[in-house]
This record gives structure tokens, C-alpha cells and sequence, in this order.
């Protein structure tokens, strides 16, 4: 006789065995599956024996203050696939969350994209940027893991990065790829810099058709664009890409197999700036000189201006303190333009006002801060923009104005 137990116990067996087979079933079926896409996969991944992959570096241009630099990508083209793809770590999107906080506190993701060589190659045209093509000289092997980790890193998951002015760019993510793919096998020779740049000089020198550009961001980025760069860190700028790509090897054998100028810029027409800043500086402290005189003649401050001066430094050094002690931009760290621009001078600015006994001494103090600037411009750790001498020459002047006239 059957008890109820036992017959409990032999709906569980069956149970487990049909849920075993159901496991075992499920399984065969996803391996079949793999199975039958490997042939799919290696059709979509695998690269043909034509197959080249080059490095692109596109000229600058003077429009724009983005583009002034240049930019780099990865070309892979391969006809007997129907593949030719330009990959592009340059492209950034304004509708990412909080996309312009994240910008504002040295948080901007960048990303890569993928896009057809011949429209990404004929909009570098379009624009008179040059266009040169670096075909490398791999194995099939290696294109093959080279393809692969391009197609792993476009894929949206993969695609995004922690954007860097000077060390995680469109540039340096072209040599890093090579670096994260082949290890020690690549190796880059830096012997071909002679010079002995910073990060500043080398920005400058891109930047001389645009001063008011130059200008804004040598105020911005402190001491660490001063360092002396290495030859790597040269490699920010795509031209320096395209020289190490030149001089690199791959297990000891050239990395580059030549270099084809698949277009040359015409020669550009800059246009100047209507007022370059060093004329507009000088041209404001010759009108600070005589507005100078005459409230000196009339003993009397022109509390207006100062006011105007003092707080429009004060924002200058609220924004430059910001940038230093409460965001990621690691460039704007220990900035010596806080010199000029004391955050304090929002606070004198409305103090003008009153009559509150500091405000003279404060000049005085201020006055002394502006001696010891102009007197240690040559040797100081940071390099000061040039334009900026008549700005504080103009605040020396107004700062013993006002403690002379305050004293007396």
C-alpha cells in the first residue's frame, strides 16, 4: 500500500528529473546556438588579408579656438569586408546629463565614434585641414586584435572616457590604444623632440593667431602646464601623434609603413583680432593714468571706477580660487595670477562705499602685492601672459591712489 508520503516523494523525483532535463536541454540549445554563430561572427569580425589600418591626424584650423589643435583618429579599411570606418575619440555630447556642470567641475566624458572615412575625411577638407594617413605595418595577427579592440571599445558600454585637456584627449587616446593592445611590443622613441617646451609654450604656440584664446587660458591654468614636457606629453597635440608614430616600432620593426598626404591645406587667411589684448590693456591704464591725475588734482577718488575694477578682479579671482580648490581641473591648480586678482576685491568694491578704515590699508597691501608681481614677472614658477603687465601696472596706480587719498 502506497502512503501519501511515498507518493510525494516520487512526484519530487519526477519533478526533478523533468526539471534536470529541462536544464540540460537549455544548455545543449545555447551551445548549439553559439555554435552556429561562430561562422556569422567570424564573417562580421574577421579582417581580410587586404586589410590595412592607419593613423589619421587632420590639420588645424584657426576658426575656432577647439579646433586650433588639430585632431587624430584610427582609419580601418578593409575592401573585401566593405569596411572602411574612421574611429574618432573626439566627440562629446550636450545633452549628457548635467553636461555643463560636469564641464564647469573638469568632469566631461568624451567618447568614441565610429564613422564612414569618407565622410569623416571630406568634412576635414571641407574646412582646408590638412589630411595625412599613416598606413602601419602589422601582422595579420595583430590588425586582427587591433580590430577587435576598436569594435570592443566603440560599443556604448565601452565607448566613454574621462576627457583630459593635456593627458586623456582625441590624441593620446590614439597611442594609448596601441599601448593597451600591444603592451611593451610598441614602443615609442622620443628622441626626435629637441626642444625643451612646457605644457604652456606648446599651447602658445598653437594659440598665436588667437590671443584673446591664448590670453584666457594661460589666466585659467596654473603651475602645472609650466612643467617641462616629455616626449609623451607632447603627444597631446596631434602633430606630435603623427612624429611618434613615425619614430614608434613594433617588436622592433618600424610602426609606420610611410606617411601619404592625402590632402594639404590651402594657405588661411587669419583674420586679426579687432583689438588685441595688449592694446587694449595699454589703451585702459593710459585712460587710468588720467583719470588718475585728475582725482589726484581734485583729491577725490572716482569710487565708480574702483568699484567697477575691484569687482570685476574679484570675480576673476573667485572663478581662478573655484577652479583650483573645488573642481577636477587638475591644469588650473596653483594659480599665481590669484596675484593680481584677489578674490577679496569683491568685497573692497562695495566697501568703497563706506568708510571703513581698512579700505586704505587694504590698498596699501594690494599696491605691495603688485610690486612684488611686476618685479619677480621673469623668474616666477608660472608664466604670466605678457598682456597682462599694463593691467597690473593700472592696479598699482589706483591702489596708492586710493591709500594717498585716504591717508590724507
Amino acid at each position: 500500500m502506497v502512503t501519501l508520503q511515498d507518493s510525494k516523494k516520487q512526484r519530487g523525483k519526477i519533478i526533478s528529473i523533468f526539471r534536470g532535463k529541462t536544464i540540460c536541454m537549455k544548455v545543449l540549445l545555447t551551445l548549439l546556438l553559439s555554435l552556429l554563430s561562430i561562422p556569422f561572427l567570424l564573417a562580421q569580425d574577421s579582417l581580410s588579408a587586404q586589410a590595412e589600418i592607419s593613423v589619421l591626424t587632420l590639420g588645424p584650423t584657426q576658426t575656432e579656438l577647439y579646433s586650433a589643435f588639430g585632431h587624430s583618429a584610427i582609419r580601418v579599411y578593409d575592401p573585401e569586408q566593405g569596411i572602411d570606418d574612421a574611429y574618432n575619440w573626439g566627440v562629446f555630447d550636450f545633452d549628457q546629463p548635467n553636461f555643463y556642470l560636469n564641464f564647469a567641475r573638469g568632469y566631461l566624458y568624451y567618447k568614441l565614434g565610429v564613422y564612414p572615412y569618407d565622410r569623416f575625411r571630406d568634412y576635414y577638407i571641407y574646412y582646408n585641414r590638412y589630411v595625412h594617413e599613416q598606413p602601419l605595418n602589422l601582422t595579420q595577427a595583430q590588425k586582427q586584435k587591433l580590430y577587435e579592440y576598436l569594435v570592443w571599445n566603440s560599443q556604448p558600454e565601452n565607448q566613454n572616457y574621462r576627457y583630459d585637456y593635456f593627458y586623456n584627449n582625441c590624441a593620446t587616446k590614439v597611442r594609448d590604444v596601441f599601448s593597451t593592445v600591444f603592451g611593451d611590443s610598441v614602443h615609442f622613441n622620443g628622441s626626435h623632440i629637441q626642444t625643451d617646451y612646457s605644457i604652456r609654450d606648446l599651447t602658445d604656440i598653437y594659440l598665436a593667431q588667437q590671443p584673446w584664446g591664448d590670453l584666457g587660458i594661460d589666466i585659467c591654468l596654473g603651475l602645472p602646464m609650466d612643467k617641462k614636457a616629455s616626449p609623451s606629453e607632447y603627444m597631446f597635440l596631434p602633430d606630435y601623434i603623427e612624429a611618434g608614430f613615425n619614430h614608434a616600432t613594433i617588436s622592433g620593426k618600424p610602426l609606420v609603413k610611410e606617411t601619404i598626404s592625402v590632402y594639404e591645406s590651402r594657405e588661411e587667411e587669419v583674420k586679426a583680432s579687432l583689438i588685441h589684448p595688449l592694446v587694449a590693456f595699454t589703451v585702459f591704464a593710459l585712460l587710468t593714468l588720467v583719470l588718475s591725475q585728475w582725482d589726484l588734482k581734485r583729491k577725490k577718488i572716482s569710487r565708480w571706477f574702483d568699484a567697477i575694477l575691484m569687482g570685476v578682479l574679484g570675480i576673476v579671482g573667485l572663478l581662478l580660487f573655484c577652479l583650483w580648490f573645488f573642481t577636477d581641473h587638475q591644469a588650473a591648480a596653483i594659480n599665481f595670477n590669484l596675484l593680481w586678482a584677489l578674490p577679496t576685491h569683491c568685497i573692497v568694491a562695495i566697501a568703497l562705499f563706506t568708510n571703513r578704515k581698512w579700505v586704505g590699508p587694504y590698498f596699501l597691501v594690494t599696491a605691495g602685492i603688485s610690486v612684488l608681481t611686476l618685479l619677480l614677472w621673469p623668474v616666477l614658477p608660472q608664466a604670466l601672459n605678457i598682456y597682462l603687465l599694463p593691467l597690473v601696472v593700472t592696479i598699482l596706480k589706483r591702489s596708492l591712489l586710493n591709500y594717498k587719498l585716504r591717508k590724507s
